[in-house]
């Protein structure tokens, strides 16, 4: 599969063999009763390595499988209200929103408008307003969407401040296994009593 004249040879232990014939470089490759690899196809000449390849795949599925093991999802939890939603809805709702803060979620804070509700937005303003004042007052949060109108929706995203982390001892740990990897979730946690308010 590799038709190039001639490589730049990697043996396997990681030593440079130098330029070859790629006749030459396959032939130690099945002398060693190993795998002829292509590592940098881009490079003249391109540079191959003597390895195991079965070998070289379970090791980087492997890895694959621990990295994805690291990954830190956060979840996107959404509350929605209407301009005229009750004070005991309200209130039942905005207490969800703290408890998925609390627990490291971001909440997505939506007021849907209806009909000849458009013309009355600031009472979706004070809506939000009135959310952002509470969860304010229970947990330190961060406004990462401005209130704003996405169509007949006035959405507002918050996310919960993260803590800072003890930085571990220089060599105690790879720093690519301290980083997170970020899968967003959007769900929706909109109460049936909601749904009461829209008839």
């Amino acid at each position: 599969m590799i038709r190039v004249p001639e490589v730049r040879l990697i043996g396997p232990e990681g030593d440079q063999l130098g330029v070859v014939p790629v006749q030459a470089a396959l032939q130690q490759a099945q002398e060693a009763g190993l795998d002829l690899v292509e590592i940098s196809p881009t490079a003249k000449p391109p540079v191959c390595k003597i390895m195991d390849y079965g070998k070289f795949r379970f090791e980087e599925e492997k890895r694959m499988k621990d990295s994805r093991k690291r990954q830190k999802i956060i979840k996107i939890k959404e509350i929605k209200f209407r301009p005229i939603t009750d004070e005991h809805d309200f209130e039942y709702k905005v207490k969800n929103g703290v408890k998925f803060l609390e627990r490291g979620d971001k909440v997505k804070f939506t007021v849907r408008f209806r009909g000849r509700e458009m013309a009355h937005e600031d009472l979706g303003f004070r809506v939000i307003d009135k959310v952002r004042e509470i969860v304010q007052q229970n947990i330190a949060v961060i406004e990462e969407k401005k209130a704003a109108f996405e169509g007949r929706n006035l959405i507002m995203i918050m996310a919960p401040v993260k803590k800072t982390a003890k930085r571990p001892a220089s060599g105690d740990t790879d720093d690519d296994e301290e980083e997170d990897v970020i899968e967003v979730i959007e769900e929706d946690t909109e109460s049936e009593s909601d749904d009461e308010d829209e008839d």
